[in-house]
């Protein structure tokens, strides 16, 4: 339907607080995305998700970034060695760290498989804090683990679009970190989640002279007009993730 609200809607933009990244965006990513963050184990998706959050909250945009994979404890300790990472944003509740395991044992559910009165149940209490919390800005941490304990393609697809239909219609901007082989240009384990996101965000990396040197792309971004380039990424203490263009190689 087009109206007024939704011209609207698809004109704004969520800003990363990435620098470079807002510049290859065209200002940010179109406000009520639901964004695939791709790579393999230590390409930096946690890091890149935590720094969205972390400065969304900073602006006033509340987050809440749902883990599966690392228990709670393990992520802050991790994020304290950056710079970016503010523990009083925490504790005042613009960013809210919610281990989704724990939820899933206390609603009865089997943690490990999900059927679909249960993928529908999850569905509902992640929608439900979304909009109790009044949140703009969302993680899941990863939409990989999730995915295995949902068990069919259409319980994917569907899990997937329902969420990411009911937190666009909130104007919350989410990203779903994917896990995938190293050195495998694929964008999912399960070939769907790609389809139905409004965009993909590629962390790989490249070997040159024996470094592995780590690398970002825009694959797509639905709504904007972007570029496709492949960037140099550095993860520092100090600023966090960083996208530098990627010198080609003289060899």
């Amino acid at each position: 339907m087009v109206n007024g609200e939704s011209i609207e809607l698809k004109n704004e933009r969520c800003i990363t607080g990435i620098e470079e990244l807002d510049l290859q965006l065209g200002g940010g990513i179109p406000t009520g995305s639901t964004v695939l963050v791709v790579g393999s184990s230590g390409s930096g998706k946690t890091t890149l998700c935590m720094q969205f959050l972390i400065n969304g909250a900073k602006k006033g945009e509340r987050g809440v970034f749902f883990t599966i994979t690392e228990p709670l404890f393990k992520l802050t300790k991790n994020m304290e060695s950056f710079d970016f990472y503010d523990k009083k944003l925490i504790e005042s509740g613009m960013v809210n760290l919610i281990d989704l395991r724990i939820i899933s044992e206390r609603l009865g559910l089997d943690t490990e498989k999900y059927t679909v009165e249960d993928a529908s149940a999850l569905l509902d209490i992640l929608r439900d804090i979304a909009d109790e919390l009044n949140v703009k800005r969302l993680i899941i941490d990863s939409i990989t683990a999730l995915c295995y304990r949902l068990q069919t393609p259409e319980m994917i697809r569907d899990f997937i679009f329902k969420l990411g239909s009911s937190l666009a219609a909130m104007k919350c901007t989410t990203l779903l970190t994917s896990e995938v082989p190293p050195r495998k240009f694929q964008y999912s384990q399960y070939g769907i989640e790609e389809f139905i996101s409004d965009g993909i965000m590629f962390l790989g990396d490249i070997e040159r002279k024996g470094d592995l040197i780590r690398t970002f792309q825009l694959v797509k971004m639905r709504g904007a007009a972007h570029s496709r380039t492949k960037s140099a990424m550095s993860i520092s203490s100090k600023s966090g993730v960083e996208l530098a263009p990627l010198l080609k190689s003289r060899e």
